[in-house]
């Protein structure tokens, strides 16, 4: 007879610690996203029509995207990514759409590995 290895639940408070991490994250992916896509409708607008109607857009998203950096190693230091998978989530702040992504599949992945 063989002993199936099981991982041991997490302690409420560490679970409860990455809940609020993924929280904070999740938001400011969306958020980071959202500002992504305003930041090509500036582009577009700044350089296929002179118009600089959104010109505070870069600053704002600069901004966004350095918060979303920070809640970003945070949540990977609480869940334990490697280096490589926290910098591909780092770096899909800066792709349009892919934050969207990205977020679905690390909450997918964090909410299984901890029982969310």
């Amino acid at each position: 007879m063989t002993e199936t290895a099981s991982a041991s639940p997490v302690p409420a408070a560490q679970a409860e610690k990455v809940r609020a991490a993924l929280l904070r994250y999740r938001v400011l992916a969306w958020i980071t996203g959202i500002w992504l896509l305003l930041l090509v409708a500036e582009l577009i607008l700044a350089y296929g029509f002179d118009n600089k109607a959104l010109g505070f857009v870069p600053i704002v998203h600069g901004w966004v995207y350095f918060v979303y950096l920070i809640m970003a190693v945070d949540l990977a230091i609480k869940v334990r990514w490697s280096v490589g998978k926290t910098i591909i989530t780092a770096i899909a702040g800066t792709i349009p759409f892919l934050s969207f992504w990205v977020e679905h599949i690390r909450t997918k992945e964090v909410k299984a590995q901890f029982g969310l």
